[in-house]
Parts: structure tokens; C-alpha cells; sequence
């Protein structure tokens, strides 16, 4: 009897999801190493183009601009470089994508430096931003073929999350100090060259990615079903578009102030401050068995979000913006980690990479928004007015994600939905 209970309890504590065991799952570091290395480059891209360019014209509103263009830009080619992958394989659309991205790159800062207009600038912007490689969204199918519906995939959302977060920690002060320390053009062509050494190493790891579907002939088996017919991942892509909005208005926003306050070089470290609560938040969930419905958890977390981010723009100095950033921070993890969590029980294994860029794009779009719009209220109205983006970007955002939260829910087995693509039985990820 007793050895009988000590067994049961071992297989408990084993069972159990955690980080140390999913980091034991067969293969992951193949793809974590590189993938962490390729994905870094992303996020010092908009801030390095804001400092940039802001540097260059004198103008916030500018500089918001062209880092807007790229946003937009990422964000419309996001989904289609992610149903190319589902296709062809992500080794064929990632090393031509991290070539590309590296001369645009370069050619927006030789752009930039030259004191070009400021439709060159966002003509350049367009190529950069299509091209952005998505590291993040392709680790995210790597893993999900590798636990194919283990209770470890909401660590392994959680853990991904952790993982965007830290390059967010370490991206924006790289970035900040690069462009006030070395050059302006610093941070950009560091960008481009992480982006091209990181991506192809990712690239490289052939044994790692998800199976390409083909027919009898061997070729490519042509999906007709897009991710975006679900209408669960529609509402998802509204929450990230709020989520978005955060992002992108912490950036500009957080510039501006600092330089009102003649401490520019505080940038780096608030922003990483944000992020880093963002990162703590994440570790946590990651580490909770959760009871509570993943659909639940995100209103609930998404109130919380939107709550926090209402109260940034009162913030009259750098402590207490500090604090307030770190709050909204631990505030974006749990809404991001259970989005992504959903995906698996929304979309069928092979439209995942699809829908992973679907969310990831939408966060760039609100990113995007938000920089265009903080950027005009800093330069027309008072230091500190961008932070009015992340407030209106949550609030419209919750109010959407209550008004459509039944859309959450996995359809039946048996039904077809979206001509034709079926929908597994909701799962449990908790």
C-alpha cells in the first residue's frame, strides 16, 4: 500500500506541467538557441527607427510615422509569410525573408542619414517591415508539433511569452543605448545584422520544423481554409490589436518623456522595466496549474490591462511611471500567454503558423496605430499625452472581446465550420 501511494505521487510530481519539463522535451533546444537569436532583432526595430528618424527630421510625429509604415507593413504581410510556411516549409520563406529585411534595413538608414524625404523613408519602411522574419510564431508551431496536445502547451505558451518578453527587456536598451552612445544609425544596422546571422541559423535547423503536407506526387498540399474564417482567432486579433496599442504607445511615449525631463538615456531602462514585469508575469503563469476556463481568464486579464493602462497618463514622474509601467507589464502576460493558448484548440495543427502571424501582426498593426497617433499628440499637445493610445486602445478592445467572448469557445466534434475546416473538440489547456 505504501509503495503503492509513494508511486502515485512520483507520477503526480511528474506529470505535472513545468517549465523543467518541457525544457527536457526531445529537440527544443535545437530550435530555442537560434530562435532566440533571431527573434532579438525584433524588438529594437521600432525603436530604433524612432530614434533614428526623430533624430534625423526633429519630429516625433515623423518618426512615428515611418515606424508606423513598417508596422503596418509586417503586419498585412505577417499572415501570408505564415501560410507560405504552413505550405513550403519555414526554411523556404525565412532565408530569403532575412535577406531581404537586412538591405532594407540598411537602405532605410543610408535613407534616413541622407536626410531623404519622408516618402523615401516610407517607401524604404514597406520592404522592412514585410520582411520581418516571425521567429516567434514559427517556435510556436515547432512546439506545438513536438507536445501535440500535452498538458505542457500552455507552459509552453507561458514560456514563449517569457521568452518575447526578455528580448523586450534587452532589445530596447541595446537599441537606446546604441543610438545615444554610438549613432543614431546604430541600433537599425545592428538590427539588420542580427536579423540575417540570427534567422539563418534558425533556418538551419531543418529537423525541428513542422511537416510540410503533400499530396501523392510530393508535392505542396494547397490549403483552401484560411485561419482567419475562424471566428474565434477573429476576436483574438482584436484583444492583440488593443495589446498593440500598449506597445506602441509606451514607445513613443516613454521617449518623449524622458527627453522633456533631460534624461533621454532613461528610455532603455522604463521601457525595460515594462517589460520586465511583463516577463515576471509570464514566468508566473507559466508555473500556475490553472482550473480556471482559459476563456475566462482572459477577460479577467484583459480588465486588469485595461485598467492599469488607464492610469499611465497621470503619471508626473519617472518613479511613478515606472511603477505604473511595471504594473501594465504584468498585466499584458497573462492576456497574451492565454491567447495564444486558445489558438491550439481554435485552429487545426496546419493552419497554426497562419494563426500565430494572424495575432503576431495584429500586435505590430496596434503597434503601429499607436505610434502614429502617440507620436502626433506628443508633438501637438503635452508631454505625456501618447499615454491616452493605450488607455483607448484596451477599453475598445475589452469592450469587443465581451461582446464576443462565446466566439472562444472550440466548436463540437463533427461540425464544419469555415468550408470545410473542422475544429477538433475544445481541449483542456489548463
Amino acid at each position: 500500500m505504501a509503495s503503492t501511494v509513494t508511486t502515485s505521487k512520483d507520477s503526480a510530481a511528474t506529470s505535472r506541467p513545468g517549465y523543467g519539463r518541457l525544457l527536457r522535451t526531445r529537440g527544443a533546444w535545437t530550435f530555442l538557441l537560434p530562435g532566440f537569436a533571431a527573434r532579438q532583432p525584433f524588438a529594437m526595430l521600432t525603436l530604433s527607427i524612432v530614434l533614428l528618424v526623430q533624430h534625423t527630421t526633429g519630429s516625433y510625429g515623423a518618426a512615428g510615422a515611418v515606424a508606423a509604415v513598417t508596422g503596418v507593413s509586417m503586419a498585412l504581410f505577417a499572415p501570408y509569410t505564415g501560410r507560405l510556411a504552413d505550405r513550403h516549409g519555414q526554411r523556404a520563406v525565412l532565408v530569403p525573408g532575412v535577406l531581404v529585411h537586412a538591405a532594407a534595413g540598411l537602405a532605410l538608414t543610408a535613407l534616413a542619414l541622407n536626410d531623404a524625404p519622408l516618402w523615401a523613408l516610407f517607401a524604404a519602411a514597406v520592404p522592412t517591415g514585410a520582411s520581418v522574419p516571425q521567429v516567434g510564431p514559427m517556435v510556436r508551431a515547432r512546439w506545438g508539433v513536438r507536445l501535440k496536445g500535452s498538458p505542457l502547451t500552455a507552459t509552453a505558451a507561458a514560456f514563449e511569452s517569457v521568452t518575447d518578453e526578455f528580448t523586450f527587456v534587452v532589445g530596447p536598451l541595446l537599441a537606446t543605448a546604441l543610438c545615444t552612445t554610438v549613432d543614431p544609425s546604430a541600433g537599425l544596422v545592428t538590427e539588420a545584422a542580427l536579423t540575417l546571422v540570427g534567422g539563418l541559423l534558425f533556418a538551419a535547423q531543418k529537423g525541428t520544423q513542422p511537416p510540410v503536407a503533400t499530396t501523392a506526387d510530393g508535392h505542396p498540399r494547397v490549403r483552401h481554409a484560411s485561419a482567419l474564417r475562424v471566428p474565434g482567432v477573429r476576436v483574438l486579433i482584436v484583444t492583440f490589436l488593443g495589446i498593440g496599442s500598449v506597445f506602441g504607445g509606451m514607445q513613443v511615449s516613454l521617449a518623449a518623456f524622458t527627453e522633456s525631463i533631460g534624461e533621454p538615456g532613461l528610455n532603455g531602462v522604463l521601457y525595460g522595466v515594462f517589460a520586465a514585469g511583463n516577463m515576471l508575469a509570464g514566468l508566473a503563469c507559466g508555473a500556475i496549474a490553472w482550473k480556471v476556463a482559459p476563456q475566462r481568464r482572459l477577460v479577467v486579464a484583459y480588465a486588469a490591462l485595461a485598467l492599469a493602462a488607464s492610469a499611465l497618463w497621470t503619471a508626473d514622474s519617472a518613479l511613478l511611471l515606472g511603477a505604473l509601467g511595471l504594473l501594465v507589464g504584468m498585466c499584458i502576460a497573462p492576456a497574451l500567454i492565454t491567447g495564444y493558448t486558445l489558438v491550439e484548440s481554435l485552429v487545426p495543427a496546419g493552419a497554426r503558423t497562419e494563426a500565430f502571424t494572424w495575432l503576431t501582426g495584429a500586435v505590430a498593426l496596434g503597434q503601429a496605430a499607436a505610434v502614429t497617433v502617440a507620436g502626433q499628440f506628443e508633438d501637438r499637445l503635452w508631454d505625456g499625452a501618447g499615454f491616452l493610445v493605450p488607455m483607448g486602445g484596451t477599453l475598445l478592445a475589452l469592450a469587443t472581446l465581451l461582446a464576443l467572448r462565446s466566439r472562444l469557445a472550440g466548436a463540437p466534434r463533427g461540425r464544419t465550420v469555415a468550408r470545410g475546416m473542422g475544429h477538433r473538440e475544445p481541449v483542456a489547456v489548463d
